[in-house]
Order: C-alpha cells, then structure tokens, then sequence
C-alpha cells in the first residue's frame, strides 16, 4: 500500500523580452488529491464499501421523497462485460456500452446502473416521468440525489450517453484499475 500525493510540478521558463529576463513560474499538480491510499488487488466481487453505503444513501434519499429506485447493475465480470460489449456488435441488440472487459468501473466495484419502479411495480427507464407529482423529473432528481453524494454521472459524458449509469473513480484511470490499483476503503464513521 502506497499514499499517492498531491505532486507539484514548477517548470521556470526564461525569456527575454527587450534585453530583459522575465522568469515565469508554472505550476502544474496531479489531478489526484491526496485523501485516500491506494492498494494493489485482485478484482473485487462487491462493491466498493464507499460505492456501496452512498448507493444505499441514494435509494434511502429517493424513497424520502416519492421515488422507488431500483439498481439493476453493481459489479460485473469481466466476461458479462465482454458480452454486454459484443451486443449491437457482434450480437443482436442496440449497442448499451463502449466499455470492453476490463474497461468499465463495474468491474471494479465502482459503478451502479439504475431504474425506477413505476405504480404498477415494473422497472423502467423513462427519464421524463413525474411520479411524485412534484413538476419534476423523477429521473432527473435521482441524478440529482447521486451528484451530491459523490457519484459521476453518465450522462454528463460527451461521447457515449449513459443514462442509467453512476460511478465514482477516487482518482484512478482504467489504466490504473487494470494495473491493480484500487482504492482503500475509508473508514466509517460512527455518529
């Protein structure tokens, strides 16, 4: 286990600009912060337990305001993703994701996809329903619910849309994921 910190970078550029030197400063630091170890492990087969106690706040804050979330997707194998891949490709569907095996943060416990359960008790994805009554999108305000509590949303990528699909990434890239990094639990606090 390693703490991975917050790298400073000063690069000193030296120019001159009518016989006169300027020195200029350039500071550039690494996109992680350092809050969280790193460990080096195998694929997980649960959740994250950060990933996992914020997915139970998630459905917990939802259903304190009129909205049944559903998760239809925690951690997958490698070969699910590989055949969730293959679909729109090589297999009959529409294509649901860019991510190959390996290449999706559920495979490392980091990703959560969603749904809502409608009055009739069936799973849905309809993005525009107001079952609450509120004015509101009860999609939207589970997206909301989900920022707040740390997760990304797939929705804000520009490429590839991903509704359904919350995850948190604690600093690490796929790269790294695939490399065997993983980020430690933190510890709970009792209040």
């Amino acid at each position: 286990m390693r703490k991975i910190f917050n790298r400073t970078v000063w690069f000193l550029f030296i120019t001159t600009a009518g016989g006169t030197l300027l020195y200029t400063l350039i500071e550039i630091q690494d996109r992680r912060d350092n809050s969280f170890y790193v460990e080096e492990g195998e694929l997980p087969s649960d959740l994250h337990p950060t990933v996992e106690r914020k997915k139970n706040q998630l459905v917990d804050e939802a259903e304190s305001i009129g909205i049944e979330v559903v998760i239809t997707e925690e951690v997958r194998s490698i070969e699910e993703q590989e055949k969730i891949y293959e679909q729109g490709r090589s297999t009959d569907g529409e294509v649901v994701t860019n991510a190959d095996g390996g290449e999706s943060y559920h495979n490392y416990g980091l990703a959560i996809d969603f749904a809502l359960l409608n009055e009739d008790e069936r799973v849905v994805w309809d993005m525009e329903r107001d079952g609450n009554d509120n004015g509101e999108a009860d999609w939207m305000e589970v997206v909301d619910i989900a920022k707040g509590l740390g997760f990304e949303w797939g929705g804000d990528w520009r490429s590839f849309k991903d509704y359904p699909h919350f995850q948190m990434d604690f600093g690490l890239s796929i790269r790294e994921l695939k490399n065997g990094k993983r980020p430690k639990a933190e510890p709970i606090s009792e209040s």
